[in-house]
Protein backbone atom coordinates (compact mmCIF):
# COMPACT_ATOMS: atom_id res chain seq x y z
CA UNK A 1 0.00 0.00 0.00
CA UNK A 2 1.27 3.57 -0.50
CA UNK A 3 1.74 5.90 2.07
CA UNK A 4 -0.77 8.65 2.53
CA UNK A 5 -0.16 12.06 0.66
CA UNK A 6 -1.99 15.40 1.85
CA UNK A 7 -1.80 17.51 -0.89
CA UNK A 8 -2.13 21.33 -0.33
CA UNK A 9 -3.78 22.02 -3.83
CA UNK A 10 -8.07 21.49 -3.54
CA UNK A 11 -8.84 18.28 -5.35
CA UNK A 12 -12.55 16.63 -4.96
CA UNK A 13 -13.38 13.57 -3.16
CA UNK A 14 -14.01 11.70 -6.50
CA UNK A 15 -11.55 13.34 -8.37
CA UNK A 16 -9.52 10.87 -10.57
CA UNK A 17 -7.22 12.76 -11.03
CA UNK A 18 -5.79 12.17 -7.32
CA UNK A 19 -1.97 13.11 -5.98
CA UNK A 20 -1.91 9.33 -6.14
CA UNK A 21 -2.38 9.16 -9.88
CA UNK A 22 -0.63 12.14 -12.23
CA UNK A 23 -0.76 10.68 -15.16
CA UNK A 24 0.89 12.25 -18.47
CA UNK A 25 -1.12 13.39 -21.36
CA UNK A 26 -0.83 16.30 -24.18
CA UNK A 27 -3.18 19.32 -24.37
CA UNK A 28 -3.40 22.59 -26.29
CA UNK A 29 -5.59 25.85 -25.83
CA UNK A 30 -5.62 29.13 -27.42
CA UNK A 31 -2.18 29.84 -26.40
CA UNK A 32 -0.57 26.57 -26.40
CA UNK A 33 0.09 23.84 -29.13
CA UNK A 34 1.22 21.29 -28.02
CA UNK A 35 2.67 20.52 -24.26
CA UNK A 36 3.23 17.73 -22.04
CA UNK A 37 1.21 17.77 -18.86
CA UNK A 38 0.23 15.86 -15.78
CA UNK A 39 -3.96 16.24 -13.99
CA UNK A 40 -4.93 16.65 -10.74
CA UNK A 41 -8.21 17.26 -9.35
CA UNK A 42 -9.93 19.09 -12.10
CA UNK A 43 -6.86 20.90 -13.26
CA UNK A 44 -3.58 20.10 -15.91
CA UNK A 45 -0.37 20.63 -15.04
CA UNK A 46 2.03 22.31 -17.78
CA UNK A 47 5.64 20.88 -17.57
CA UNK A 48 6.71 22.68 -19.99
CA UNK A 49 5.90 25.76 -17.73
CA UNK A 50 6.33 24.24 -14.87
CA UNK A 51 9.85 23.36 -15.49
CA UNK A 52 10.88 26.91 -16.50
CA UNK A 53 11.68 26.74 -12.88
CA UNK A 54 14.04 23.88 -13.41
CA UNK A 55 12.09 21.65 -10.98
CA UNK A 56 13.05 18.56 -12.94
CA UNK A 57 16.40 18.93 -14.15
CA UNK A 58 15.56 17.78 -17.26
CA UNK A 59 15.74 19.25 -20.93
CA UNK A 60 12.95 21.72 -20.69
CA UNK A 61 11.64 21.06 -24.78
CA UNK A 62 11.06 17.23 -24.30
CA UNK A 63 7.44 18.46 -23.17
CA UNK A 64 7.06 20.75 -25.95
CA UNK A 65 5.96 17.95 -28.42
CA UNK A 66 3.02 16.83 -29.99
CA UNK A 67 2.81 12.95 -28.65
CA UNK A 68 4.88 12.07 -25.05
CA UNK A 69 6.98 9.60 -27.02
CA UNK A 70 10.67 11.30 -26.51
CA UNK A 71 8.88 11.95 -22.80
CA UNK A 72 8.48 7.89 -22.43
CA UNK A 73 11.70 7.41 -24.06
CA UNK A 74 13.81 8.73 -21.50
CA UNK A 75 13.15 5.52 -19.46
CA UNK A 76 11.64 5.12 -15.94
CA UNK A 77 14.14 6.39 -13.70
CA UNK A 78 13.14 9.83 -15.42
CA UNK A 79 10.10 9.39 -15.66
CA UNK A 80 9.31 7.86 -12.26
CA UNK A 81 11.57 10.95 -11.02
CA UNK A 82 9.57 13.75 -12.92
CA UNK A 83 6.31 11.65 -11.63
CA UNK A 84 7.45 11.87 -8.05
CA UNK A 85 8.41 15.31 -7.96
CA UNK A 86 5.26 16.59 -8.83
CA UNK A 87 3.95 14.57 -5.84
CA UNK A 88 6.73 16.26 -3.55
CA UNK A 89 5.80 19.82 -5.07
CA UNK A 90 1.95 19.38 -4.71
CA UNK A 91 2.55 17.79 -1.22
CA UNK A 92 5.01 20.90 0.11
CA UNK A 93 3.47 23.85 1.35
CA UNK A 94 6.75 25.91 0.91
CA UNK A 95 7.15 24.58 -2.76
CA UNK A 96 7.97 26.97 -5.71
CA UNK A 97 5.14 25.64 -7.47
CA UNK A 98 2.57 27.26 -4.54
CA UNK A 99 4.55 30.02 -3.21
CA UNK A 100 5.79 31.49 -6.79
CA UNK A 101 2.36 33.10 -7.80
CA UNK A 102 3.45 33.72 -11.77
CA UNK A 103 4.52 30.06 -12.06
CA UNK A 104 1.35 28.92 -10.70
CA UNK A 105 -0.72 31.01 -12.79
CA UNK A 106 1.12 29.57 -15.71
CA UNK A 107 1.24 25.95 -15.02
CA UNK A 108 -2.32 25.58 -13.59
CA UNK A 109 -5.12 25.33 -15.99
CA UNK A 110 -9.10 24.32 -15.94
CA UNK A 111 -9.54 20.75 -17.92
CA UNK A 112 -12.51 22.49 -19.55
CA UNK A 113 -10.28 25.19 -20.68
CA UNK A 114 -8.06 23.37 -22.60
CA UNK A 115 -8.66 20.56 -25.32
CA UNK A 116 -6.92 17.00 -24.83
CA UNK A 117 -4.75 15.14 -27.88
CA UNK A 118 -3.61 11.99 -28.56
CA UNK A 119 -1.19 11.33 -26.03
CA UNK A 120 1.13 8.98 -28.44
CA UNK A 121 2.06 8.36 -31.41
CA UNK A 122 0.93 4.67 -32.13
CA UNK A 123 3.24 3.09 -34.56
CA UNK A 124 2.08 -0.46 -34.31
CA UNK A 125 -0.95 -1.90 -32.39
CA UNK A 126 -1.92 -5.33 -31.33
CA UNK A 127 -5.39 -6.50 -30.06
CA UNK A 128 -5.83 -9.32 -27.28
CA UNK A 129 -8.88 -11.77 -27.16
CA UNK A 130 -8.25 -12.28 -23.09
CA UNK A 131 -11.03 -12.82 -21.40
CA UNK A 132 -12.20 -15.95 -20.78
CA UNK A 133 -15.94 -14.74 -20.24
CA UNK A 134 -16.16 -12.73 -23.23
CA UNK A 135 -14.70 -15.52 -25.07
CA UNK A 136 -17.02 -18.13 -23.49
CA UNK A 137 -19.89 -15.96 -24.19
CA UNK A 138 -19.10 -15.64 -27.97
CA UNK A 139 -18.16 -19.48 -28.59
CA UNK A 140 -21.49 -20.29 -27.13
CA UNK A 141 -23.43 -17.94 -28.92
CA UNK A 142 -21.87 -18.95 -32.18
CA UNK A 143 -20.22 -22.64 -32.23
CA UNK A 144 -21.27 -25.94 -29.55
CA UNK A 145 -21.41 -24.48 -25.84
CA UNK A 146 -20.10 -27.79 -24.63
CA UNK A 147 -17.14 -26.45 -26.94
CA UNK A 148 -17.50 -22.72 -26.69
CA UNK A 149 -13.52 -21.91 -26.48
CA UNK A 150 -11.26 -22.76 -29.37
CA UNK A 151 -8.22 -25.26 -28.52
CA UNK A 152 -5.61 -22.65 -28.23
CA UNK A 153 -7.62 -20.37 -26.44
CA UNK A 154 -5.81 -21.95 -22.72
CA UNK A 155 -2.54 -22.32 -23.53
CA UNK A 156 -1.74 -18.29 -25.07
CA UNK A 157 -2.81 -15.01 -25.58
CA UNK A 158 -4.03 -15.07 -28.75
CA UNK A 159 -4.26 -11.47 -30.79
CA UNK A 160 -4.16 -9.80 -34.01
CA UNK A 161 -2.25 -6.55 -35.16
CA UNK A 162 -4.69 -4.01 -35.61
CA UNK A 163 -4.78 -0.33 -37.68
CA UNK A 164 -2.82 2.30 -35.47
CA UNK A 165 -3.91 4.66 -37.90
CA UNK A 166 -7.62 5.56 -36.58
CA UNK A 167 -7.05 5.52 -33.20
CA UNK A 168 -8.38 8.46 -31.94
CA UNK A 169 -8.76 10.47 -28.66
CA UNK A 170 -11.56 10.50 -26.75
CA UNK A 171 -14.03 13.36 -27.97
CA UNK A 172 -13.92 12.41 -31.61
CA UNK A 173 -16.76 10.84 -33.40
CA UNK A 174 -16.79 8.84 -36.70
CA UNK A 175 -19.21 7.88 -39.77
CA UNK A 176 -21.20 4.37 -39.48
CA UNK A 177 -18.73 1.91 -41.55
CA UNK A 178 -20.14 0.43 -44.61
CA UNK A 179 -19.09 -3.16 -46.01
CA UNK A 180 -19.56 -6.84 -47.28
CA UNK A 181 -22.07 -9.01 -45.01
CA UNK A 182 -24.12 -12.41 -45.83
CA UNK A 183 -27.32 -12.35 -44.23
CA UNK A 184 -28.13 -15.95 -42.72
CA UNK A 185 -31.06 -16.39 -45.44
CA UNK A 186 -29.35 -15.16 -48.28
CA UNK A 187 -26.74 -17.23 -50.67
CA UNK A 188 -24.17 -14.49 -51.55
CA UNK A 189 -22.85 -11.31 -49.67
CA UNK A 190 -24.61 -8.28 -49.89
CA UNK A 191 -22.63 -4.34 -49.43
CA UNK A 192 -24.19 -1.96 -47.31
CA UNK A 193 -24.08 0.10 -44.32
CA UNK A 194 -23.05 -2.05 -40.97
CA UNK A 195 -26.19 -2.78 -38.91
CA UNK A 196 -24.92 -4.02 -36.09
CA UNK A 197 -22.16 -1.49 -34.81
CA UNK A 198 -20.64 -2.59 -31.47
CA UNK A 199 -18.66 -1.57 -28.64
CA UNK A 200 -16.02 -3.25 -27.22
CA UNK A 201 -14.98 -2.40 -23.07
CA UNK A 202 -11.25 -2.34 -23.28
CA UNK A 203 -8.22 -1.05 -21.97
CA UNK A 204 -4.75 -0.58 -23.48
CA UNK A 205 -1.40 -0.71 -22.27
CA UNK A 206 1.44 1.69 -24.01
CA UNK A 207 4.84 0.09 -24.56
CA UNK A 208 7.88 2.49 -22.82
CA UNK A 209 11.18 0.74 -23.60
CA UNK A 210 11.58 -0.69 -27.10
CA UNK A 211 13.43 -4.15 -27.90
CA UNK A 212 15.47 -5.24 -30.84
CA UNK A 213 14.62 -7.52 -33.42
CA UNK A 214 15.52 -11.29 -31.91
CA UNK A 215 14.93 -10.30 -28.60
CA UNK A 216 12.18 -11.37 -25.87
CA UNK A 217 10.68 -9.97 -22.90
CA UNK A 218 9.19 -12.27 -20.15
CA UNK A 219 7.01 -12.32 -17.64
CA UNK A 220 9.57 -11.24 -15.03
CA UNK A 221 11.11 -8.11 -16.71
CA UNK A 222 7.91 -6.58 -18.44
CA UNK A 223 6.90 -4.40 -16.47
CA UNK A 224 10.33 -2.21 -17.59
CA UNK A 225 8.82 -2.55 -21.31
CA UNK A 226 4.72 -1.13 -19.88
CA UNK A 227 4.94 3.05 -19.65
CA UNK A 228 0.95 2.66 -18.92
CA UNK A 229 -2.21 2.10 -19.63
CA UNK A 230 -5.78 3.99 -21.20
CA UNK A 231 -9.27 3.27 -21.36
CA UNK A 232 -9.84 1.96 -24.91
CA UNK A 233 -13.24 1.38 -26.91
CA UNK A 234 -12.57 -1.06 -30.02
CA UNK A 235 -15.80 -0.14 -31.83
CA UNK A 236 -17.03 -3.63 -33.79
CA UNK A 237 -19.11 -3.90 -36.95
CA UNK A 238 -20.16 -7.83 -35.86
CA UNK A 239 -22.29 -8.71 -39.22
CA UNK A 240 -18.49 -7.50 -41.28
CA UNK A 241 -16.53 -9.22 -39.23
CA UNK A 242 -19.23 -12.45 -38.91
CA UNK A 243 -18.58 -12.58 -42.56
CA UNK A 244 -14.80 -11.37 -43.09
CA UNK A 245 -12.87 -12.99 -40.09
CA UNK A 246 -12.46 -16.72 -41.08
CA UNK A 247 -9.62 -17.44 -41.43
CA UNK A 248 -7.64 -14.56 -40.81
CA UNK A 249 -9.81 -12.56 -38.25
CA UNK A 250 -10.97 -9.12 -38.01
CA UNK A 251 -10.04 -6.69 -40.99
CA UNK A 252 -12.78 -4.19 -42.23
CA UNK A 253 -15.17 -4.71 -39.15
CA UNK A 254 -12.38 -2.79 -36.53
CA UNK A 255 -10.46 -0.92 -38.51
CA UNK A 256 -12.53 1.93 -38.42
CA UNK A 257 -12.29 3.25 -35.77
CA UNK A 258 -10.99 2.70 -32.08
CA UNK A 259 -11.28 5.37 -29.22
CA UNK A 260 -8.78 5.69 -26.23
CA UNK A 261 -8.94 8.31 -22.98
CA UNK A 262 -5.91 11.05 -23.08
CA UNK A 263 -4.61 9.89 -20.39
CA UNK A 264 -2.09 7.76 -19.86
CA UNK A 265 -2.32 6.17 -16.21
CA UNK A 266 1.63 4.97 -14.80
CA UNK A 267 1.73 1.84 -14.26
CA UNK A 268 3.60 2.99 -11.16
CA UNK A 269 0.50 4.35 -9.95
CA UNK A 270 -1.75 0.73 -10.41
CA UNK A 271 0.78 -0.96 -8.49
CA UNK A 272 -1.17 -0.57 -5.42
CA UNK A 273 -4.03 -2.12 -6.88
CA UNK A 274 -2.34 -5.37 -8.31
CA UNK A 275 -5.13 -8.83 -7.20
CA UNK A 276 -5.13 -12.10 -7.71
CA UNK A 277 -6.41 -13.56 -11.06
CA UNK A 278 -8.02 -16.26 -12.44
CA UNK A 279 -6.49 -19.84 -12.37
CA UNK A 280 -5.10 -20.93 -15.11
CA UNK A 281 -5.67 -24.35 -16.06
CA UNK A 282 -4.06 -26.41 -17.64
CA UNK A 283 -1.08 -25.21 -16.47
CA UNK A 284 0.88 -22.91 -19.55
CA UNK A 285 4.26 -23.06 -21.03
CA UNK A 286 7.17 -21.46 -18.86
CA UNK A 287 7.48 -18.70 -21.04
CA UNK A 288 3.80 -17.56 -19.92
CA UNK A 289 4.24 -18.36 -16.18
CA UNK A 290 4.34 -15.74 -13.88
CA UNK A 291 5.07 -15.18 -9.84
CA UNK A 292 2.51 -12.42 -7.93
CA UNK A 293 -0.64 -10.65 -7.90
CA UNK A 294 -0.61 -9.48 -11.54
CA UNK A 295 -4.05 -8.90 -12.53
CA UNK A 296 -5.28 -4.88 -11.65
CA UNK A 297 -8.72 -4.17 -9.64
CA UNK A 298 -10.17 -1.44 -12.15
CA UNK A 299 -13.90 -0.36 -12.32
CA UNK A 300 -15.07 0.08 -15.63
CA UNK A 301 -18.47 1.40 -16.62
CA UNK A 302 -19.96 2.33 -20.08
CA UNK A 303 -22.93 4.43 -20.25
CA UNK A 304 -24.52 4.95 -23.58
CA UNK A 305 -25.84 8.32 -24.30
CA UNK A 306 -28.55 9.31 -27.22
CA UNK A 307 -28.50 12.42 -28.80
CA UNK A 308 -30.60 15.02 -27.09
CA UNK A 309 -30.98 12.57 -24.15
CA UNK A 310 -29.19 11.70 -21.19
CA UNK A 311 -26.53 9.12 -20.10
CA UNK A 312 -27.23 5.47 -19.52
CA UNK A 313 -25.31 2.85 -17.68
CA UNK A 314 -25.39 -0.22 -19.36
CA UNK A 315 -22.22 -2.42 -18.15
CA UNK A 316 -19.99 -2.47 -15.15
CA UNK A 317 -16.87 -4.68 -15.06
CA UNK A 318 -13.40 -5.29 -13.99
CA UNK A 319 -9.86 -5.26 -15.36
CA UNK A 320 -9.59 -7.68 -12.60
CA UNK A 321 -11.41 -10.40 -14.90
CA UNK A 322 -8.73 -10.47 -17.57
CA UNK A 323 -7.84 -14.27 -17.89
CA UNK A 324 -4.26 -13.38 -19.47
CA UNK A 325 -2.14 -10.85 -17.43
CA UNK A 326 -0.55 -7.66 -19.90
CA UNK A 327 2.87 -9.33 -18.47
CA UNK A 328 1.83 -12.66 -20.34
CA UNK A 329 0.43 -10.87 -23.76
CA UNK A 330 3.75 -9.07 -23.55
CA UNK A 331 6.10 -12.14 -23.05
CA UNK A 332 4.16 -13.78 -25.61
CA UNK A 333 3.67 -11.31 -28.20
CA UNK A 334 7.82 -10.93 -28.01
CA UNK A 335 8.77 -14.68 -27.34
CA UNK A 336 9.15 -15.19 -31.20
CA UNK A 337 11.60 -11.84 -31.13
CA UNK A 338 9.14 -9.53 -32.28
CA UNK A 339 10.71 -6.09 -31.85
CA UNK A 340 8.49 -3.71 -29.96
CA UNK A 341 8.55 0.24 -29.89
CA UNK A 342 7.69 3.38 -27.68
CA UNK A 343 4.67 3.82 -28.20
CA UNK A 344 3.18 1.02 -29.36
CA UNK A 345 -0.38 -0.17 -27.86
CA UNK A 346 -1.56 -3.09 -26.89
CA UNK A 347 -5.51 -3.73 -26.39
CA UNK A 348 -6.58 -5.85 -23.58
CA UNK A 349 -9.75 -7.39 -26.00
CA UNK A 350 -13.19 -7.03 -24.71
CA UNK A 351 -13.15 -7.40 -21.21
CA UNK A 352 -16.67 -9.02 -19.47
CA UNK A 353 -16.95 -10.43 -16.09
CA UNK A 354 -18.98 -13.83 -15.28
CA UNK A 355 -22.50 -11.63 -14.32
CA UNK A 356 -24.63 -10.35 -17.02
CA UNK A 357 -24.42 -6.85 -15.85
CA UNK A 358 -20.40 -7.03 -16.68
CA UNK A 359 -20.42 -7.91 -20.23
CA UNK A 360 -18.27 -5.52 -21.96
CA UNK A 361 -20.15 -5.88 -25.58
CA UNK A 362 -23.52 -5.00 -26.49
CA UNK A 363 -23.46 -7.96 -28.20
CA UNK A 364 -23.22 -10.45 -24.90
CA UNK A 365 -25.42 -7.27 -23.41
CA UNK A 366 -28.39 -7.85 -25.54
CA UNK A 367 -27.49 -11.74 -26.51
CA UNK A 368 -27.03 -11.34 -30.18
CA UNK A 369 -30.13 -9.03 -30.32
CA UNK A 370 -32.50 -11.24 -28.11
CA UNK A 371 -32.97 -8.95 -24.85
CA UNK A 372 -32.15 -5.60 -25.87
CA UNK A 373 -31.51 -2.98 -23.38
CA UNK A 374 -34.15 -0.49 -22.40
CA UNK A 375 -33.35 3.36 -22.02
CA UNK A 376 -34.54 5.72 -19.48
CA UNK A 377 -36.18 7.56 -22.29
CA UNK A 378 -38.11 4.56 -23.10
CA UNK A 379 -36.16 3.81 -26.12
CA UNK A 380 -34.30 -0.12 -26.61
CA UNK A 381 -30.67 -0.77 -28.14
CA UNK A 382 -29.75 -3.91 -30.09
CA UNK A 383 -26.57 -2.24 -30.97
CA UNK A 384 -25.53 1.33 -31.78
CA UNK A 385 -27.46 3.58 -33.27
CA UNK A 386 -26.72 6.71 -35.23
CA UNK A 387 -26.01 9.69 -33.36
CA UNK A 388 -25.33 7.74 -29.84
CA UNK A 389 -22.15 8.86 -27.75
CA UNK A 390 -20.31 5.62 -25.53
CA UNK A 391 -18.47 6.77 -22.66
CA UNK A 392 -15.76 4.50 -20.86
CA UNK A 393 -15.02 5.83 -17.23
CA UNK A 394 -12.55 3.78 -15.41
CA UNK A 395 -10.97 3.94 -11.86
CA UNK A 396 -9.40 1.85 -9.37
CA UNK A 397 -10.07 2.49 -5.23
CA UNK A 398 -8.51 1.11 -2.08
CA UNK A 399 -9.24 3.30 1.18
CA UNK A 400 -8.56 6.83 0.23
CA UNK A 401 -6.39 6.05 -2.51
CA UNK A 402 -8.31 6.90 -5.60
CA UNK A 403 -6.79 6.82 -9.32
CA UNK A 404 -8.58 6.48 -12.30
CA UNK A 405 -8.60 7.46 -16.20
CA UNK A 406 -11.01 9.87 -16.73
CA UNK A 407 -13.50 9.47 -19.83
CA UNK A 408 -12.90 7.78 -23.10
CA UNK A 409 -16.24 8.84 -25.29
CA UNK A 410 -16.73 8.86 -29.15
CA UNK A 411 -20.24 9.85 -30.93
CA UNK A 412 -21.61 7.31 -34.01
CA UNK A 413 -22.88 9.31 -36.83
CA UNK A 414 -24.53 8.18 -39.84
CA UNK A 415 -22.72 7.13 -42.85
CA UNK A 416 -20.86 9.74 -44.98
Amino acid sequence: MVSSLNSWFTIPEDSDFSIYNLPFGIYSDENVKHHVCSAIGDYIIDLYELESADVFDINRSVFDKQFLNDFIELGKPITNKVREKLQNLLCDSNSVLKTNESLYNHVFKKQSAVKMLMPVKVGDYTDFYSSIDHATNVGTMFRDPANALLPNWKHLPVGYHGRASSICVSGHSFHRPQGQQKPADADLPVYGLSKLLDIELETAFIIGKSTEMGDSITTANAQEHIFGMVLFNDWSARDIQTWEYVPLGPFLAKNFASTISPWVVTIEALEPFRVKGYEQEPKLLPYLQYQGNKNIDINLEVYLTPQGGTENKICTSNYKYMYYTMEQQLAHHTVNGCNVNVGDMMASGTISGPQAHEYGSMLELTWRGTKPIKLNDGTERKFVNDNDTITIKGFCQKDEVRVGFGECTATLLPAK
